[in-house]
């Protein structure tokens, strides 16, 4: 089964680069003998185990431990949300909890992308003196359009109220900001706060419930090899443990497995979304509008759409992003290229002439909504946020769910925690009353209510179909109806062989309107150090050649929104 990595860099690239320099085959050769041979790829020690590696002997292996309450992972607006509200607990109640948070970001709202709508119902309640506090949510919308696109027109269709399009009510923030003001309010409540750290490893007790995570190795060749500043990573201990990491945590990935919390619920399905920050001409900037669109440069069968948010933040901005399902069919399909493409629109391009582009990013999203959450808490832990998935598909909104996720767990946890009648059968505290507590309340009203959308996109009509049902159902019966769609499966197994599909031809980027990719990840913030190991793991280094490329032509050259084409280097 072919494998999506929905992150910002693929080591499977590696493979091409490395078969490219070694002549191992043509460029545009699109297969590669099973029994070729394999260049190693993962030096993960989860892969290739230290112990068996002569170059790790009589290296210092011993780690430092620090024991707190509660662990969270992850500084994104679930996880603060979580450290906030079990603050806030701790000091109407007069309680004292050590509360650490670990971040792998620098710094806390660094890898938090800019532009988003947010519905204020978590925030507020989270914060009702939000206003004195002088949170950055600056513009509330004071327009909604909505259109269906074709190659040269723009089709407006209304957003009728109750719709989850609807967005009366709602801001346009810089997620980014809102995410770092969060995080000094953390701190100010004595939230210990660390930036810069990421977690590696989930730590166990020896009855199998979770004992708390482990911070990242530093000094690591790329090879995996020791370098002279080798240092070991820290164990942080808790009672429990949060994970908040994000669509497709790798440490999620492995709870699911240990614990199966997976069993019941349907594979979880996932997209792309690509963002851009403009500064555009002050007379073509509308604070407070909000433009989604479906339709063109993608066929009905490829869910996605598009976004353009015009924020007031003391300059003329504007978001502009695109969002591509990735349980596509068409290998050849480029997420980043139909980004750059849609942007030519008749209706797009005249926003954007003129301006600058500032800021580039991408990030995956978790759209299989209430048929895929999995198991929520296990012994020792839970998750919150984009890590189980919380996303409103067609409301296109995942940051109020997040967020009440994580006050949720915090009330939950504190109850437990400070409970005179305290009684667990595990050395990690089994924290079922959150999940309990999740299903009582509006987040999973909210998802239930629009649970058959996105699977309604599956049909003959597509997009159009998932429209029509939306329009039906959702809005007359508000998502009452007595039956719930399943997913068609896990995303790779929708994509077609690349002998049964068509190359799809892109046109080049101007340097205006669109743009190459290598100049938009210089425009991300990301920055690595050469000499060191890849963040993505195979678990078999053989799969991108003897599988990906030989049958699907290599589709992670061209889903990777940080990745160059080979076509360029040529």
């Amino acid at each position: 089964m072919l494998v999506r990595l929905t992150k910002l860099s693929c080591p499977a690239y590696q493979w091409f680069h490395a078969l490219k320099i070694k002549k191992c085959l043509p460029l545009c050769a699109p297969r590669c003998s099973s029994t070729s041979a394999v260049p190693q790829i993962t030096t993960h020690y989860t892969i290739h185990p230290r112990e068996k590696d002569k170059r790790w002997e009589g290296v210092n292996m011993e780690r430092f431990a620090e024991e707190a309450d509660v662990v969270i992972v992850g500084a994104g607006p679930a996880g603060l949300s979580a450290a906030i509200r079990l603050k806030q607990l701790a000091a109407e109640q007069e309680k004292d909890i050590r509360v650490c948070l670990v971040e792998k970001a620098a710094q806390i709202g660094a890898h938090t992308l800019s532009g988003a709508c947010l519905d204020p119902a978590a925030f507020k309640e989270l914060f009702p003196d939000w206003k004195e506090k002088g949170a950055p949510l600056n513009t509330p919308v004071t327009e909604d359009r909505f259109a269906i696109l074709t190659e040269k027109h723009r089709i407006p269709v209304p957003i009728l109220p109750g719709l989850p399009m609807n967005n009366h009510g709602n801001y346009i923030v810089r997620l980014g900001h809102l995410v770092s003001w969060m995080g000094e309010q953390a701190e100010a409540l004595g939230v210990e706060v660390y930036p810069g750290y990421a977690a590696a490893e989930v730590l166990y007790h020896e009855d199998g419930s979770v004992k708390g995570i482990a911070t990242n190795d530093v000094g690591i060749q790329k090879d995996g090899a020791p370098k002279t500043t080798f240092e070991r990573g820290l164990e942080l201990h808790a009672k429990v443990t949060i994970f908040a990491e994000g669509c497709h945590g790798h440490l999620a990935k492995q709870l699911y497995k240990k614990f199966d919390l997976r069993a019941s619920c349907d594979a979880q399905t996932y997209g792309i979304g690509l963002k851009e920050l403009w500064v555009i001409d002050e007379k073509k900037w509308k604070p407070g509008r909000v433009d989604h669109t479906v339709g063109w440069p993608l066929d009905r069968h490829t869910y996605g759409g598009s976004f353009l948010y015009h924020l007031n933040e003391g300059e003329p901005l504007v978001a502009v992003g695109f969002v591509v399902g990735l349980d596509y069919q068409n290998p050849y399909l480029s997420p980043f290229r139909e980004f750059q493409r849609w942007k030519h629109h008749p209706s797009i391009r005249p926003t954007l002439e003129g301006g600058k582009r500032i800021a580039y990013g991408a990030r995956a999203l978790n759209e299989g909504g209430l048929q895929s959450i999995p198991k929520l808490t296990f012994p020792g832990g839970l998750l919150i946020g984009c890590s189980p998935g919380f996303m409103n598909v067609p409301k296109i909104k995942g940051t109020h769910t997040a967020m009440k996720s994580g006050s949720l767990a915090a009330e939950a946890i504190f109850k437990q925690l400070t409970s005179e009648n305290l009684q667990s059968k595990t050395a990690g505290l089994h924290v079922t009353e959150y999940e309990d507590n999740l299903k009582q309340s509006w987040v999973w009203k909210e998802l239930h209510a629009v649970r058959n959308i996105r699977p309604s996109c599956h049909g003959i009509l597509g997009v159009y179909g998932g429209m029509i049902y939306t329009g039906i159902f959702y809005w007359i019966l508000r998502g009452m109806e007595p039956w719930t769609l399943k997913h068609k499966g896990s995303d790779s197994e929708q994509l077609k062989p690349a002998k049964d599909c068509t190359p799809i031809e892109y046109p080049k980027p101007d340097g205006q309107i669109s743009f190459d990719l290598l100049s938009s990840v210089a425009l991300s913030g990301t920055n690595h150090e050469h000499d060191q190991p890849a963040h993505l793991t195979l678990k078999d280094d053989s799969i991108p050649v003897n599988r990906n490329l030989s049958i699907y032509d290599g589709p992670e050259q061209r889903f990777c929104p940080a990745v160059k084409w080979f076509e360029e280097e040529s």
